[in-house]
């Protein structure tokens, strides 16, 4: 089987436009970034909704993605919808800020942050296997003689990316529970090379090339469908580790929207969960539930924490 191997840059270019196009749109919702004045109940004010999804997914399936969930909701809400793909989440937390932005698909990191700037709250979260998290993996080849993430000082690894919480934020969290890192000891200093993908899929491959030992990735990266690898490249490699727990992703809406408008909006997107769940758990990755935001927030908040201690 081929070995998908994504346009670098067709890629950048389309994530990057988007982006751009993103931070300089004035016309967000068509309303003041202030807090709406509350309006009947059941009835949407807003005559646009923007939505951004995480860019991680090749281009091809992402714009899949984009078209069927504007569909989808343009069609449920009888308002335009428009879908971007950011690949900076720092946009998203000034851009829910400043009211071009409504609703973002976020990490628990993106979203502790968000929350913590008083930008956004949680309206919805997708359920994995059932629950409300999943866990992180280190991923090696196969045959490899390592039995844990001990095993791999002064070894080359691979982070998904500096701001994954599954591909960077709990596996660092984890080495330092483990008294691998902390204050006086960085990660540079227990591996002899830390590498930062763009994504899931581009810190597999390190792992697949031989740059390094392990990578640090979701575990639905390996144990899911192939939406990230393909049966041939899943076929060379096996889990060295599993951590976690890692709080789902999170649908999170802006803090300036009327309550009202809040609650409609979470109500239209659980229906999805009985009218169209194969494209919810496309774009979602599962049945989207309402939980206590900060109680689901928990560990995250707890691993960003001990990362501020941890020696640069």
């Amino acid at each position: 089987m081929k070995i998908f191997k994504p346009n670098l840059p067709f890629l950048k270019q389309w994530f990057l436009s988007g982006a751009f196009m993103f931070m300089i749109s004035s016309c967000g919702s068509d309303i003041d970034p202030q807090i709406q004045e509350e309006t009947k109940t059941g009835e949407l004010t807003l005559q646009k909704l923007i939505i951004a999804l995480k860019a991680n997914k090749n281009p091809e399936k992402m714009l899949a993605e984009k078209r069927d969930l504007e569909n989808y909701l343009s069609e449920k809400l009888n308002r335009t919808v428009e879908v971007i793909i950011p690949t900076d989440s720092a946009i998203v937390v000034e851009s829910f800020r400043n009211g071009t932005l409504d609703l973002g698909y976020l990490s628990s990191t993106d979203a502790s942050r968000n929350l913590d700037q008083k930008t956004a709250s949680i309206l919805l979260v997708h359920l994995k296997n059932g629950k409300t998290y999943y866990n992180s993996v280190w991923l090696m080849r196969n045959g490899k003689p390592y039995q844990s993430i001990t095993d791999l000082k002064d070894k080359p690894v691979a982070f998904a990316s500096r701001s994954s919480t599954s591909g960077f934020l709990i596996p660092t969290w984890d080495l330092a529970q483990k008294g691998l890192v902390g204050p006086d000891s960085s990660l540079t200093d227990y591996f002899s090379q830390t590498i930062y993908g763009t994504g899931y899929v581009s810190a597999v491959e390190k792992v697949l090339s031989g740059e390094v030992e392990a990578a640090a990735v979701s575990d639905y990266v390996f144990e899911g469908d192939n939406k990230y690898l393909s049966n041939e490249q899943k076929s060379k490699l096996q889990i060295l580790q599993k951590q976690g727990p890692v709080p789902a992703h999170t649908l999170c809406i802006r803090g300036s929207i009327s309550e009202n408008d809040q609650k409609f909006l979470q109500q239209a997107l659980l229906e999805m969960n009985m009218e169209n769940p194969k494209l919810r758990d496309r774009i979602f990755n599962g049945e989207l539930v309402v939980v206590d935001q900060d109680a689901h927030l928990r560990v995250t908040r707890e691993a960003l924490e001990v990362q501020k201690t941890l020696r640069p």
